[in-house]
């Protein structure tokens, strides 16, 4: 939709320009700026010849009135001094920073957010005709975009969805600058700032989190020991030599640890009768 105003617009404009007279004053000012052109010339050249760059374009104005055939440019156009006017048009790609935005995301959370946006102008005609200042209006309209965007977002979602929110804002600043003759590349969202008590509230439900997993592991780590010390005494259970093996190595890995300590080790045997009582 936008897209067909962008071009009734240039085409309507371009229609008034074809069936539009510049008046009797305005042909007397053209033959008396030609006349002046043939009496100085070759000196005159250096005011009517003008050079655009491969980049630029050239949007001429003659007595007010924009000439047909749209911009001119790369290279040599001629103008006719004190009746044409010019104004040139950059078309390479623009990027600029959107400053840092306070917002009120939807979860009534204060944050700063800043972006950066690429646009470059796509008809140089447009541009000039339809808004007094492209440049600006684009990065005025970036501003209030990312506004309303992140307005509708949780703080979750703006710091997990930043493509998502990067691309939703390209889409609206294309479709608003777009009867600019404004063509908007890529916009991305650089940096999400938290107030200082939400960072360590954050912070300390993050370690708690991670202190309540913690446990969690241990636990599971416990009863899952208790289980195989469970099975491994009915083992030993079935078989009175399996303990008094157990006991000798218990005792070799402590005099291996501390070889300097005496051990005398006492058989099972001799406490069955007291275990009987």
């Amino acid at each position: 939709m936008a897209g067909r105003e962008t071009r009734v617009s240039y085409r309507d404009s371009q229609e008034g320009n074809q069936d539009g007279d510049i008046g009797c004053c305005g042909y007397i000012l053209w033959g008396l700026s030609l006349f002046l052109i043939c009496i100085t010339f070759p000196v005159s050249l250096c005011l009517c010849i003008k050079v655009v760059q491969e980049y630029e374009r050239a949007v001429i104005f003659r007595l007010g009135r924009l000439l047909t055939g749209g911009a001119k440019g790369p290279g040599l156009f001629f103008i006719v001094p004190c009746v044409d006017a010019y104004s040139k048009v950059d078309l390479r790609t623009v990027s600029f920073d959107v400053p840092p935005q306070e917002v009120l995301t939807k979860d009534s959370v204060t944050v700063a957010v800043d972006a950066v946006v690429y646009y470059r102008v796509s008809n140089a005609t447009i541009s000039v005709t339809n808004v007094e200042d492209a440049n600006r209006s684009t990065r005025l309209l970036a501003q209030t975009t990312l506004r309303n965007v992140l307005g509708t977002k949780n703080l979750s979602e703006i710091l997990s969805d930043r493509e998502q929110i990067s691309n939703s804002m390209q889409d609206s600043l294309d479709v608003a600058t777009d009867p600019w003759g404004i063509k908007v590349e890529r916009v991305e969202v650089k940096d999400v700032r938290l107030p200082v008590q939400l960072q360590r509230a954050m912070a300390a439900e993050a370690e708690a989190a991670r202190d309540a997993r913690a446990k969690v592991i241990a636990a599971e780590g416990e009863q899952k020991a208790s289980r195989a010390l469970k099975e491994a005494a009915d083992v030993i259970t079935e078989s009175p030599a399996a303990l008094q093996l157990r006991y000798l190595q218990t005792l070799n890995a402590i005099s291996a640890e501390k070889n300097s300590t005496i051990i005398f080790p006492l058989p099972i045997d001799m406490m069955q009768a007291f275990i009987r009582q």
